[in-house]
């Protein structure tokens, strides 16, 4: 694991902010989405959570408590797992959408994440009142036990993914 202070740590890639248009080449691409609720109380309670790291808690990620709401430059440590098998990931807040019918944010990978790349969670209150949360990702792996992990770091990353989209 990265021992240098999170505030010391760079993005990792190149592309950042690509998950808000073309995803680029070189990269494990996933777009997935769910309607998570609807109407307006359904769409603030769910930006809420999204926002303060709720989401990432209910699907089962570390976060600490003290961890400030989610903004331009937030820095964060998230965790996976549990004794010898936990892992570490350092993001920053790349991007934040704060529209009155989206809500949500871009976080980049910093050293010492297994991975490369940039996670969107999009929250969008449709015309039709559904509350639809989307997550849009590109990814490959960094550190060398991911490289030599792939295709199950794949599976962990699509069983994250599920979790997140039934977390709001």
């Amino acid at each position: 694991m990265e021992r240098r202070p999170l505030h010391d740590r760079r993005l990792t890639y190149p592309e950042v902010g690509a998950t808000a248009g073309a995803l680029p080449p070189g990269y494990h691409h996933l777009v997935r989405h769910r309607t998570v609720g609807t109407g307006e109380a359904a769409f603030r309670t769910a930006a809420d959570r999204l926002m303060t790291w709720d989401l990432h808690r209910r699907a089962g990620i570390g976060v600490d408590p003290g961890t400030p709401p989610a903004a331009d430059g937030t820095r964060v440590l998230l965790r996976l797992g549990r004794g010898p098998l936990r892992i570490t990931a350092a993001c920053q807040v790349v991007h934040v959408l704060d529209e009155p019918r989206r809500r949500g944010f871009a976080y980049g990978t910093l050293d010492g994440h297994p991975e490369r790349g940039e996670e969107r969670f999009c929250l969008e209150w449709h015309d039709d009142d559904a509350v639809v949360l989307t997550l849009t990702a590109f990814s490959r792996p960094a550190a060398w036990w991911a490289r030599a992990a792939a295709p199950l770091a794949r599976r962990v990353q699509d069983r994250v993914t599920q979790r997140y989209l039934h977390a709001l």
